[in-house]
């Protein structure tokens, strides 16, 4: 048996003692992994500096603080979460209990992503241990460094038999997949994405598909151009761009074109200095041969801004791209890099037009100061997520559910949605044996008259506070003691 099987062979093992199932118990592992963040951060961060050359600050601010701010919402709200959910009744329910249990799934398999080793990882398995799974962790090995200390540090913390950690490669991802799991979820590319989803049909497990495309970003000539191309620049080079939602590109008028590069340049020397290569706050790209690929994303292109580079040093000045054609090398997929391409549109009609010319994106961005605009652009386009007059910041709002539609993904998560996408929502109805005459419209011999106060019974809505229930449940107790054996035998 491979160490893949074994650890999924364990992880089950451990789920059917039901430990997992109990509440106290989830919280217990929750609190573990508060502890972990606190008590070796350092670890955390020095892994994250060899493989990203993030800073201990940057890796505080957008790794372990999102964590931390997900693990105490899911202790708070656990409870209530995990709950029975009363639902809607009719007349035929109205003296049964009607509710939703949510129930763990059983063992989930998370594989998680380079750019956010942490971040994207964890956050997923918090709503697993929430939900009351296990769950087989899958860090990716090209953030070799980060993955090490994930499979060196978890084990310390929380369940190790609930929550095994598997390190490796290709070979290694290809064997966790040919085991089968009840749930599955994903983030990184589509390309990948469309392997995983594959292999979990063979086992019909269901999958959460986090991946990403090109995020479009549409500049209103009538918006604060200065202010847009700040909050533009940060979300486009944090992490060196490798950033699943980052504005892909700029669409914006010809007209004001020169002014979007002039502010972006000037928003790259605020945060990154003269020299982005010296700045403690600009990374490094993965590896060289991603740097290659985003090198060749600019050969047909105008760099208006940046374009310095180091294939030794993986690193990649803040690009910007001038006049860029929809047919060049740098549109035909995503960036996931430091380059920002702008594209000339003739307004927001051609901005709407072109971006629903193409995959639906993970996010979308319209900075405007026109409400008008800003609808007009929700409700003509399709994307993951929308966010007008700022970039990223969505991902933090755990009220709202992150994911991708189409080709940038399927299912959501964050806060609640994680939970209930790892759960199994058992839709639950509690009868008493009493009150038989109400089913006998139900029960052959099938006649006109049955069809007619089962119309009644199930079609009728009755909008009722608690008084109006009480009432018309013993109104009903009389329609089956008296009426209903009168008219329908």
């Amino acid at each position: 048996m491979s160490r893949e099987q074994q650890a999924v062979a364990r992880a089950r093992k451990a789920f059917q003692t039901g430990r997992s199932k109990c509440l106290e118990h989830r919280i217990r592992q929750l609190k573990n992994l508060q502890r972990l963040f606190t008590e070796r951060h350092n670890d955390i961060s020095e892994g994250i500096k060899k493989d990203l050359n993030k800073s201990e600050v940057v890796v505080q601010l957008y790794e372990i603080l999102g964590l931390e701010e997900e693990i105490s919402l899911a202790i708070r709200k656990l409870k209530e979460w995990a709950a029975p959910r009363p639902v809607a009744k009719n007349l035929l329910t109205l003296s049964d209990m009607v509710y939703i249990k949510p129930e763990p799934l059983g063992v989930v398999l998370i594989i998680g992503a380079w750019n956010y080793p942490w971040a994207v990882t964890l956050q997923p398995l918090i709503g697993a241990i929430a939900a009351g799974n296990a769950a087989v962790i899958k860090p990716s090995e090209v953030s070799a460094h980060t993955a090490k200390v994930m499979e060196e540090l978890l084990p310390l913390y929380i369940d190790k038999e609930l929550y095994p950690v598997v390190t490796g490669g290709v070979p290694e991802t290809q064997e966790l997949l040919r085991q089968r799991f009840d749930h599955i979820f994903y983030t990184g590319n589509s390309a990948v994405g469309k392997f995983i989803m594959a292999a979990a049909a063979k086992h019909l497990t269901p999958v959460t598909l986090e991946l990403g495309g090109k995020s479009p970003c549409y500049i209103d000539k009538t918006c604060d151009i200065s202010i847009a191309c700040r909050r533009v620049a940060w979300g486009k080079y944090t992490n060196c761009g490798q950033t699943c939602i980052a504005p892909d590109y700029i669409l914006c008028e010809p007209a004001i074109q020169d002014t979007v590069i002039d502010e972006l340049k000037r928003a790259i020397k605020e945060f990154y200095t003269d020299n982005p290569k010296t700045c403690s706050d600009y990374g490094r790209i993965i590896n060289q041969h991603h740097f290659r690929r985003i090198m060749a994303f600019m050969q047909d292109s105008t760099v208006a801004v940046g374009g310095d580079n180091d294939e030794d040093d993986c690193y990649i000045a803040p690009t910007v791209l001038r006049d860029v054609k929809p047919e060049s090398k740098v549109m035909q997929e995503e960036i996931f890099g430091p380059v920002l391409p702008i594209l000339p549109v003739s307004g927001l009609e051609d901005a709407i037009q072109f971006i629903n010319n193409r995959e639906k994106p993970l996010a979308l961005y319209i900075f405007s100061p026109n409400q008008k605009a800003i609808q007009k652009m929700n409700d003509e386009t399709s994307s993951g997520g929308l966010l007008a007059n700022d970039c990223l910041v969505h991902f933090s709002v755990s009220s709202l559910p992150f994911g991708g539609v189409g080709n940038s993904g399927m299912g959501c998560y964050h806060g609640k949605f994680t939970f209930d996408q790892l759960s199994h929502l058992r839709g639950c109805l509690i009868k008493k044996l009493n009150m038989e005459g109400m089913n006998d419209m139900r029960y052959p011999p099938h006649t006109p008259k049955k069809l007619g106060w089962a119309r009644f019974f199930i079609l009728k809505n009755l909008n009722l506070g608690w008084i109006g229930r009480m009432l018309m449940l013993a109104v009903i107790a009389v329609v089956a003691a008296v009426v209903i054996q009168k008219y329908l035998r």
